[in-house]
């Protein structure tokens, strides 16, 4: 008769986690799904069963699957670079051997900023007219720029932006990685006679090889979903060269309220988003088989 009420305890423990998820997580879900089924609108959702017709309405519009296209590299790119720069800055602010102190203050800067004000910022700087980086080519007498008018250099623009907020995200987690290597592999590997670079190579590397892998993979569906600094400095523009996906499935439910079509298109692009991060998770997990 005792046991009976402390077998109860785990599930009364676990009930309001269990509730909160089924509230925010699983009720969202299947609501969207329903969307993606039915022929929805703003106004009117659920209204009728069209079965898979709005998934094939996206995969037959070209807007939505160069979208598609864009998001992957844009989320490839922004990742590859602030892994080698967030890597690098890690490197150097470990090989001084003291805390980061005021620099590490100043390179956290920009991920605590807002992604509007990012947005708003670059934005007046790069500004054709007025803008503070013409103002001081102007000064020197050299031309002016204008990187947001033509369609490699906006979605160059925006790679850039993003890896100026996001690198010291994840230079902070590859320096706490690099925190947990033993001393007594770097020390090792000196007695070898390794120097500086082979022992980055072969020791230092390797052995934070699945916080990368991690912070990859992390990164990979923040650049996914990357939304802010696109609608405030380029809005799609110019053209559809920096639409991407999740900026495509906000103006096909918001400005041609098109509910039912961005929901498909929300299912769409978040199998894309699996697809290719599970690719990352892969590599991770047999990593960690052969390293264990």
């Amino acid at each position: 008769m005792t046991a009976r009420p402390a077998a109860r305890v785990p599930g009364a423990l676990a009930a309001p986690s269990v509730v909160f998820l089924a509230v925010f997580a699983a009720y969202p879900l299947v609501y969207v799904i329903g969307l993606a089924f039915t022929d929805s609108t703003l106004a009117r959702p659920l209204r009728r069963w069209t079965g898979f017709d709005n998934f094939r309405t996206a995969l037959e519009s070209q807007s939505f699957t160069g979208s598609l296209w864009r998001s992957v590299l844009f989320a490839v790119l922004a990742a590859a670079v602030q892994l080698v720069l967030g890597t690098a800055l890690a490197l150097l602010l470990r090989a001084r051997a003291t805390r980061p102190g005021l620099l590490g203050t100043l390179l956290l800067l920009p991920l605590v900023t807002p992604p509007v004000m990012v947005g708003v910022a670059w934005k007046l700087l790069l500004a054709p007219v007025g803008g503070a980086l013409n103002g001081v080519l102007h000064a020197l007498g050299l031309p002016g720029v204008n990187p947001l008018g033509t369609s490699t250099g906006a979605f160059t623009t925006l790679v850039v932006i993003d890896s100026w907020q996001w690198t010291p995200f994840v230079m902070l987690l590859v320096y706490a990685a690099l925190l947990g290597v033993p001393d007594e592999l770097r020390e090792a590997a000196a007695l070898d006679g390794a120097g500086r670079s082979r022992t980055l190579r072969s020791i230092v590397l390797p052995y934070i090889e699945p916080t990368l892998l991690s912070v990859l993979l992390l990164k990979l569906v923040i650049g996914f979903k990357v939304f802010d600094i696109v609608y405030v400095v380029t809005a799609g523009g110019p053209g559809f060269s920096t639409t991407t996906s999740t900026y495509d499935i906000q103006r096909t439910a918001l400005q041609e309220f098109d509910v039912g079509g961005a929901a498909a298109a929300t299912v769409l692009f978040s199998l894309l988003i699996g697809l290719v991060t599970s690719l990352v998770a892969i590599r991770r997990e047999k990593y960690e088989e052969v390293a264990v």
